[in-house]
């Protein structure tokens, strides 16, 4: 199993050793150093880690360079602040590899008294809700451990830098015809401060950008005809095509 897990981080040097060293066998870290002032990308590279640079900040900016440099079949994102345990990854995996769904997402059941703060918790669940009634999907979360097939992540050619990127994922899967769907995973008390819903102000402005995203994808539903196909179901109809003689193809 190739596996890339991607690992947005600006200054997490506490929580990284945590982190990568809970990945399991063949499981390759690609962390993302986002602007970390305290040394995260050289724990990370003494931890083994694939490290690349990205100076635009941004969690979108990050999570973009990470698949840039990501080359594995499947891409995992998990947050490098130790609120997650990697070793749930395989499941998330599996579920991928096996063809039941195209992403798979980690649905946050919090471990520990004052592992979610109430005011990101409250903004996640609006979200949610707006979220299903945009795409149909059955999410009660926004999922921020996530596996899917990089080249069909390439293929969605996500635009947003800023901390829209997880929703936008998930408009443009619903777009695509993905199957998505979540299960449970740990959510445990973070090791530092949180750089988007940690503060108010964090939690207001990741709000700003979602909101932005719903808008945007429900005016264009407006003017989609087409019904989306599976891209698991399409690849293999592209397959089947390529693999049939020419007169047969051109008939």
């Amino acid at each position: 199993m190739s596996v890339d897990v991607i690992l947005p981080c600006l200054d997490e040097a506490d929580a990284l050793p945590k982190v990568i060293g809970r990945l399991p066998e063949g499981y390759r870290a690609v962390v993302v150093d986002n602007g970390s002032t305290d040394g995260s990308a050289d724990v990370a590279r003494a931890l083994g880690a694939l490290v690349v640079t990205e100076p635009v900040r941004g969690f979108g900016s990050a999570c973009a360079a990470g698949v840039a440099a990501a080359t594995a079949e499947y891409v995992a994102f998990c947050d490098a602040d130790a609120s997650m345990d990697p070793a749930e990854l395989p499941d998330l995996v599996a579920r991928v590899a096996d063809g039941r769904v195209d992403l798979a997402l980690g649905r946050r059941v919090p471990t520990s008294r004052g592992a979610w703060a109430p005011h990101a918790r409250f903004a996640n669940r609006v979200l949610a809700v707006l979220m299903r009634r945009a795409t149909g999907y059955r999410l009660r979360d926004l999922g921020p451990m996530r596996v899917m097939r990089r080249e069909d992540l390439v293929a969605l050619d996500l635009r947003d830098r800023r901390s829209g990127y997880p929703l936008e994922m998930v408009l443009a899967a619903h777009a695509a015809g993905w199957r998505v769907d979540e299960s449970d995973i740990g959510y445990a008390q973070r090791i530092g401060d949180s750089k988007v819903t940690g503060t108010l102000r964090g939690t207001v402005n990741a709000v700003k950008d979602m909101s932005r995203l719903l808008r945007a994808y429900r005016r264009e539903a407006r003017t989609r005809t087409v019904a989306p196909v599976s891209v698991r179901q399409r690849v293999a109809s592209d397959h089947a095509a390529a693999a049939r003689p020419v007169e047969e193809v051109s008939r």
